[in-house]
């Protein structure tokens, strides 16, 4: 693992770090936010995932997380969303390839030999940053935005036993229904679609749900709102009971000052859950 920043932010370290990935095939960069209780023992630990088109640096830099973070003593790690570099495949669309990893194991040429993004946020990151930092792998939360919500849901509903808190914003909730999805799964996994239900939020939701209550909010003046579908994920969620905090808030669209405006009440959320004696 190489260091390729530090810099003290609330208290507390928010560094910037690389190191080759046997799961991706290709030097990854992510981020971790160390709160000041940090210096005195492991902290618990929320995964932030992030949307299309980001890197690791989008929600470091304009979520405003950090503040909220090192006040509930939480740590941060924001993962890169695609592998990168050369020799990666990648594709003139801003929603397929590099940037646009959708949180799955590709299948499929030319995507297949890098594009693991679920092994590495599942398994293989959180091998590294759990040796490297003083982290409590026992409390673990995740969220996201965008695509990175539909990563936070599917993943926490698919390893409740590791994510004891899973919150979203603006996420794409049923990508098997929705061009933001048909086309990169089609991509990633091919055409047969029985494949893509393990990725498809709505589908986890009626089958399986989450032993716990989740936060999702959405921006009412979202300009994407017919391509996240959230209304799908709440009937399924409507039908089994699931316990959900779904907030449609007036006024907000799909941009990072939406995020901004509500990472407070995810942070809080999560520290809730994750301060929880189990």
């Amino acid at each position: 693992m190489k260091t390729l920043s530090e810099n003290a932010a609330f208290g507390g370290t928010q560094g910037v770090y690389s190191h080759q990935s046997a799961v991706c095939d290709c030097e990854m960069t992510f981020a971790v936010y160390l709160p000041p209780q940090a210096k005195y023992g492991k902290v618990p630990v929320l995964w932030y995932l992030s949307g299309l088109t980001c890197t690791h640096e989008n929600a470091m830099t304009k979520a405003g997380a950090q503040a909220w973070a090192a006040d509930e003593g939480i740590a941060l790690i924001f993962p890169d969303t695609s592998p990168r570099g050369e020799g990666v495949a990648n594709d003139e669309a801003y929603d397929l390839g590099q940037g646009a990893g959708f949180y799955v194991n590709a299948t499929e040429s030319p995507w297949a030999p890098h594009f693991r993004m679920w092994d590495y946020i599942v398994q293989e990151l959180p091998d590294l940053v759990f040796e490297q930092f003083p982290l409590d792998r026992a409390r673990q939360g995740i969220t996201g935005h965008s695509m990175g919500g539909h990563g936070a849901l599917t993943i926490a509903m698919t390893h409740p036993e590791t994510y004891r808190s899973v919150s979203a914003i603006s996420p794409i909730a049923n990508p098997a229904k929705s061009d933001w999805g048909r086309k990169q799964f089609t991509a990633y996994l091919g055409p047969d679609e029985s494949t893509w239900q393990a990725h498809d939020a709505t589908v986890l939701m009626a089958e399986k749900g989450y032993p716990g209550p989740i936060l999702i909010d959405q921006g009412a003046r979202d300009q994407f709102l017919d391509l996240l579908k959230p209304e799908t994920l709440l009937a399924a969620a409507a039908l089994r009971r699931q316990p959900v905090d779904f907030r449609m808030i007036d006024g907000y669209d799909h941009s990072y000052f939406y995020v901004a405006s509500v990472m407070e009440d995810h942070v809080r959320f999560h520290s809730a859950r994750l301060g929880e004696v189990v």
